[in-house]
């Protein structure tokens, strides 16, 4: 609880000088491909750029029509020619700890046979479905960068740590991940959003809070960002209030011109 409350006025401070306020979760929207179609049809409907690596898609196929230079598209060749929406916080992050990924559930049977894990979590527990359907958790990636990070920690790796994806310098080590520069922002506010609106089904240790408060800091909201954040806010009838004052503090907020 002492740590929350300090996490809290630091990033009143930082924000907008003033302290976070309570925010609300998603409550409406329990369906993950329900959010996928939304995001693809009035989130992203005139922006076609992937989060990690920049690279543009087409809006109706989701295929990958430019790639970072020396990118290996036969790495996860089956996922590497499209979008997929990637959970920023992975879904293991905020639904490994429920009973119905751990030991499954009296409903969770197929033919006879009882299955866990998300499958289970997905089906029967309703905190679960909001939260991996919370459209301020998902990005459009390629396929094969999603695939690769899977649920892999965000971390600050040593410089000597080359890129895995050319000249996209998304760093993968071990069971350890570092995204772009440009995606570090977006990637500490979504952790910082979930850790408040979630708690304590999803939590940050102190480690992970410090880092994503300094790439917050250092990585600002972008014009973009704050748009998509309008959009969502608007749908899912929530708020991000870590991006929002973020956005408002740069004079982003609110979209007079809701268009990129």
């Amino acid at each position: 609880m002492f740590k929350r409350l300090i996490v809290c006025f630091i990033l009143g401070i930082i924000i907008v000088g003033s302290p976070v306020y309570s925010q609300a979760q998603n409550i409406h929207i329990t369906s993950f491909s329900k959010s996928k179609k939304i995001l693809q049809n009035d989130i992203y409907s005139d922006y076609f750029k992937t989060v990690y690596c920049a690279s543009t898609y087409h809006p109706k196929s989701k295929k990958i029509l430019t790639y970072p230079l020396f990118f290996d598209r036969t790495i996860m060749q089956n996922r590497s020619d499209r979008i997929e929406y990637e959970h920023i916080v992975p879904a293991e992050n905020f639904g490994g700890i429920l009973p119905e990924w751990k030991n499954g559930h009296s409903s969770c049977q197929t033919k006879g046979k009882p299955y866990k894990g998300r499958r289970c979590a997905e089906k029967t527990n309703r905190l679960f479905k909001l939260m991996q359907a919370d459209m301020y958790n998902l990005y459009p990636a390629i396929g094969s960068v999603n695939g690769v990070r899977s649920n892999k920690q965000f971390v600050q790796l040593p410089r000597f740590v080359p890129s895995s994806f050319g000249t996209c310098h998304f760093k993968i080590s071990d069971n350890l991940a570092e995204p772009p520069n440009r995606a570090k922002g977006i990637v500490a506010r979504t952790y910082l959003y979930f850790d408040e609106v979630y708690f304590p089904h999803f939590k940050l240790n102190h480690e992970q809070t410090a880092l994503m408060i300094d790439w917050h800091i250092k990585y600002p909201v972008t014009q973009w960002e704050c748009i998509r954040t309008y959009r969502i806010e608007q749908i899912q009838k929530s708020e991000n209030l870590i991006t929002k004052q973020a956005c408002q503090k740069a004079n982003l907020w609110p979209i007079k011109n809701n268009k990129h």
